[in-house]
C-alpha cells in the first residue's frame, strides 16, 4: 500500500500502542466476514462518502487503483451516494475521487 500521510506516521511514532491495537482491530474486522478485498474497499470508500471525509475518501481510492478497480467502478460509489445522500455530497465525493486517480 502507498505511504501512509505524515500525521498518521507521526501517530504511529508517538502512540505505537494505540497505533498496534488500531491496526489489530483493522485487520480484525477485515476478516470477520466474507468480502473478498475488493468489495471491502469499495464499502469503506463508501462509508468515507457517507461521513463526508475527504482523507479517507483519499485513502480508499488510493488503495483500489491499487487493487487495480478502474475509474468507473470508484466512479460509480459517488454516483450511488445520489439517492440516499444528496447530489452536494456526491459532487464532493467525485472531487475528492478525481484528486487520486488524476495522479494514479
Amino acid at each position: 500500500m502507498s505511504q501512509l500521510p505524515q500525521p498518521y506516521l507521526d501517530f504511529q511514532q508517538k502512540y505505537p500502542d494505540i497505533w498496534q491495537a488500531y491496526d489489530q482491530l483493522g485487520a480484525a474486522v477485515h476478516a470477520a466476514g466474507p468480502l473478498d478485498e475488493k468489495s471491502r474497499a469499495l464499502v469503506k470508500l463508501a462509508l468515507a462518502v457517507g461521513a463526508q471525509r475527504e482523507g479517507a475518501a483519499h485513502a480508499h481510492v488510493r488503495k483500489l487503483v491499487e487493487l487495480g478497480v478502474s475509474a468507473d467502478e470508484i466512479r460509480q460509489v459517488a454516483l450511488l451516494a445520489i439517492p440516499t445522500l444528496g447530489f452536494p455530497t456526491t459532487m464532493a465525493a467525485l472531487t475528492w475521487i478525481e484528486d487520486i486517480l488524476r495522479s494514479a
